[in-house]
């Protein structure tokens, strides 16, 4: 299967036509959140309060990078357990968030949110965060900094490696079957 080159403003436009395994280089900006960021997220949400960026559209990677190196932006930022977001995913995913990036499976309630929406969940490599890295051409704390590393970051990727993990059509490279 090809490697696809895709710019986040492309995303809401073409997340129909990419396929679970497929092999994605991803290029634009993306915000980091993780467990605590996204329970914030949830309750400004729930206050109907404004949210630190424009969730039509973004890309949330589940990512708390560590604190950068001489000549990078970010340190070590692999990917986090998505299955620790479900709870939380199918609001974001209701509001137009075009997709996130962690690892891992995901629930059938977030499938579900991502189909209804057309939204696509991408997987970036464990283990490989300093390499993942990288691909991170700058990164700017901005919300919740009380979280630290976990606060939310956005981030700048350039031909950020990833693969779809589930597609909007409901193929799925964690079962042999579409949910």
């Amino acid at each position: 299967m090809e490697v696809i080159e895709i710019n986040v403003s492309e995303l809401p436009e073409i997340s129909r036509t990419l396929t679970a395994g497929q092999r994605v280089l991803l290029t634009g900006t993306v915000y980091t959140a993780r467990d605590a960021a996204h329970k914030k997220l949830i309750a400004l949400i729930d206050a109907n309060s404004e949210l630190p960026f424009d969730i039509s559209g973004a890309v949330i990677y589940y990512a708390g990078p560590t604190p950068s190196k001489p000549g990078f932006a970010v340190g070590s930022c692999g990917p986090t357990t998505s299955a620790r977001m479900d709870k939380f995913a199918p609001e974001l995913f209701a509001r137009g968030l075009a997709a996130t990036i962690g690892k891992g499976e995901i629930g059938s309630e977030v499938a579900d949110a991502i189909r209804r929406s057309g939204a696509v969940y991408l997987c970036a490599v464990g283990g490989a965060g300093a390499l993942i890295a990288r691909h991170i051409t700058s990164a700017e704390e901005i919300a919740f900094t009380e979280l630290g590393c976990e606060s939310v970051k956005r981030l700048t990727v350039d031909k950020l490696p990833l693969f779809v993990g589930l597609d909007a059509n409901g193929g799925n490279i964690f079962c042999n079957y579409k949910l």
